[in-house]
């Protein structure tokens, strides 16, 4: 699997504006899109994904679809993202296979246990804080929840990648980095950018990561 260090999930009022919004980011050097699609019926679903699919060949990067199986199995995407209301990993991977990326959500240590026994490839645990860009939002977990709860993963031996996700701003990084994630996954972060912002902001972000694995 590639480098999951920092990955984008799409945001738009409509279809189309998700699909502008990955373009962009894509352009200032975004390798790892989740097509995040809410309340839109299976058709448009189905052809935004395909069109996304075509941006994210065109720039080498990795497509997720979030919640929906069927649709990332149809659009040929590399994988899909699980809530922790979504279908169950194990029955996600028997429909996909072997070959696809299976996240997973998760809000506390009880449920990354679970997904490391479902086989996901990597744990999007969040909130880090207080997002409007999800519904149902659970209990903010800080600085302090990822350290808990990563430092009983490795006591545990549990070594599936967790990315952190929710309303993660770039100052947050650093100290994110230091209760030991492997990833982030930003969303109004890169919408809320233009142009030459989005390509300095993903490379400082790279690069943190960067630096952060040759000190260890």
């Amino acid at each position: 699997m590639k480098e999951i260090s920092l990955q984008y999930i799409s945001q738009g009022d409509t279809p189309e504006k998700h699909l502008e919004n990955i373009t962009k980011v894509c352009q200032a050097g975004g390798r790892w899109i989740q097509l995040r699609l809410k309340n839109t019926d299976m058709g448009a679903s189905l052809a935004t994904a395909i069109k996304c699919r075509e941006i994210c060949d065109q720039y080498e990067a990795i497509m997720i679809v979030n919640d929906q199986v069927s649709i990332a199995q149809a659009a040929k995407a590399d994988g899909v993202h699980l809530g922790l209301e979504d279908m169950n990993p194990t029955e996600a991977r028997a429909i996909l296979g072997d070959n696809y990326i299976i996240g997973g959500t998760a809000n506390t240590l009880e449920d990354c246990i679970q997904h490391s026994k479902n086989g996901v490839d990597y744990i999007g645990l969040g909130p880090f804080r207080f997002t409007i860009t999800k519904e149902k939002l659970s209990p903010v977990l800080g600085t302090e929840g990822y350290t808990e709860i990563l430092s009983e993963l490795q006591q545990r031996h549990i070594e599936t990648p967790v990315v952190a996700i929710g309303g993660i701003l770039e100052k947050d990084i650093p100290n994110l980095l230091e209760t030991g994630i492997t990833g982030i996954a930003v969303s109004g972060m890169l919408t809320n950018q233009e142009g030459d912002d989005i390509k300095e902001k993903i490379e400082n972000i790279k690069n943190t990561f960067r630096l952060k694995q040759w000190i260890h």
